[in-house]
């Protein structure tokens, strides 16, 4: 799930796939920009720099409009693509060279409309000078009170708020123009890497400051590299460069988003030269498009888990054995070739192997369908049982595994019914704890056990849609958080791998590639493990 709140779904944390692509709406927002005064993959490009082609990039996504363009509010991958296009952080994730490309660190912090830092010997305090000279496009300077009204602002907001409440923030105070202390309850070794995404990003007071609550779902208010021209959620979104940005002018002029739900018809775009981006590559397309002789497909390993998740608030997963046995009897190795043809690899660990910490300890699961029987017969289920298994109608590949699933389970006498249901229900009945036993995927946007178990497997997680509760758990995450010492840290959250892992409230599937298909002629594009694509890099 990907977060399926974002961030909180950052939860995370469940990405749901709402929207058809290539509908037109009857009410296109017109005219969404910054304020109402203000207006590499591939080869080299052979055409001419000027060219109206050469300056604007066309992106093929599968995700509908997403939600909205406040960045506050964001919860999907696609509304934090938006948010990063339009808005600026304090600091922001960094990039290093790597096998002769440029890759995103989201673990690496460098400043931004920061320009330094200090902290306080207790970790608890974080001073903050702004760069000078930094507008938003309205005019207006990026300073300490548009600093502070954007942090109160996150607080009020769902999404948004959840982060603040996790990031600790006691205070944001204005020392002058250009200086911004924040004080914490208690040290958080992930303060910065916190401030580095689209939640916190900083909006320009003199726009939205007594507008309706909603007036940056639909408009822009940032100092970003591109602000909004038009947003029609059922067809498509257009962000037009900020030639006056602080960092430089992006290299195009235009990026044009599109909403195209059936991979079929991404890919004949693409082929076609109507796009130069096609997003969520299906697995099984990979090696045919390879084979195109104006396509780039570049796939890369991320920290996205899929999982079976289980609740022991319904029989029978309230039996530790039978949630044992569910983890037994899964083919692994079936799923990664005959659902993702091999553009995954095997999930070892509550948390993805890419996050710091991860250990496979402790993880005694393997396919072993007659040490799944014993584990039922032992916990009085000999016969098998019935349940049924919800699945997200928009998203294929949680099809595939449940039909896979099935055929397994049938092994050991389980019967699988596999509940379709459209995205808003799959929604309400995952997120109110409704269903028995749901397939879900999760990336963690922040790459760290301490925000991964935040939302997903801490008792009070916003994201926790298995109702998973462990005393030790708890205790042992709650130290974490405020340990200093790296070293120390790693070994607690192994501990908790270890004891989730036994508590088994997911059954391990895989851990997903973010596969992508480019125009030959692209370039810039820079892959990120939280899988939000920035447009700001692109050209051709």
């Amino acid at each position: 799930m990907k977060r399926q709140k974002l961030l909180v779904f950052i939860s995370t944390l469940l990405v749901v796939l709402l929207l058809a692509g290539c509908t037109k709406s009857a009410n296109p927002r017109e005219g969404a920009g910054a304020s109402p005064s203000a207006s590499d993959s591939g080869a080299q490009s052979s055409q001419p720099a000027e060219s109206a082609g050469a300056k604007t990039i066309t992106i093929a996504y599968s995700q509908g409009a997403g939600q909205t363009m406040d960045p506050h509010e964001a919860g999907d991958l696609t509304s934090a693509s938006y948010a990063f296009a339009l808005y600026d952080q304090l600091v922001t994730s960094g990039t290093e060279e790597k096998d002769g490309k440029t890759i995103g660190r989201t673990d690496k912090i460098e400043p931004s409309l920061a320009e330094k830092w200090t902290v306080s010997d207790d970790l608890k305090t974080y001073t903050f000078t702004l760069r000078d000279g930094v507008k938003f496009q309205s005019g207006n300077p990026v300073n300490a009170d548009s600093v502070l009204y954007s942090f109160e602002r996150v607080q009020t907001k769902g999404e948004g708020g959840s982060l603040y409440k996790l990031a600790n923030i006691q205070s944001v105070n204005k020392i002058d123009d250009r200086t911004v202390e924040f004080k914490l309850n208690a040290p958080n070794h992930l303060f910065l890497k916190y401030l580095a995404t689209f939640t916190f990003s900083i909006v320009d007071p003199s726009v939205a400051k007594g507008q309706p609550d909603d007036y940056l779902t639909r408009h822009s208010a940032g100092s970003g590299p591109f602000s909004l021209e038009k947003w029609d959620p059922a067809s498509e979104a257009v962000f037009v460069a900020n030639k006056n940005y602080w960092k430089g002018a992006p290299k195009v002029d235009k990026v044009i988003v599109k909403y195209v739900k059936e991979a079929s018809n991404r890919e004949l775009m693409l082929e076609k030269g109507d796009v130069d981006v096609a997003l969520d590559i299906p697995p099984k397309d990979v090696e045919s498009l390879k084979q195109k002789d104006n396509v780039v497909i570049q796939s890369d390993s991320t920290n996205r888990i899929v999982y079976l998740g289980m609740n022991a608030k319904f029989k029978p997963f309230d039996q530790l054995k039978v949630r044992q046995a569910i983890n037994y009897a899964i083919d692994q190795q079936k799923l990664i070739q005959s659902v993702m043809y091999g553009q995954a690899s095997p999930m070892t660990s509550s948390i993805s192997s890419k996050s710091p910490a991860h250990t496979s300890e402790g993880n005694p699961y393997k396919f072993d369908l007659e040490k799944a029987k014993s584990l039922l017969k032992e916990a009085g289920y000999e016969n098998g049982f019935t349940f049924d298994l919800v699945v997200n109608s928009s998203t294929q590949d949680y099809e595939d595994i449940a039909v896979l699933l099935k055929a397994d389970l049938e092994k050991i006498g389980v019967t699988l019914n596999i509940k379709k249901v459209a995205p808003a229900q799959y929604r309400e009945l995952v997120n109110n704890k409704q269903a028995a036993a749901f397939l879900g995927k999760y990336t963690s946007l922040v790459n760290d056990p301490s925000y991964h178990y935040g939302f997903l497997l801490d008792s009070k997680g916003a994201s926790n849609y298995t109702g998973y509760s462990n005393k030790q758990v708890d205790e042992l995450l709650a130290k974490a958080n405020v340990e200093p010492d790296e070293a120390k840290r790693t070994e607690l959250y192994k501990e908790v791998q270890k004891i989730v892992t036994a508590d088994a409230p997911w059954a391990y599937l895989y851990e997903s590639n973010l596969i992508a298909g480019f125009s030959k002629d692209v370039k810039g594009y820079i892959f990120y493990p939280d899988e939000i694509i920035r447009f700001v890099s692109l050209y051709k």
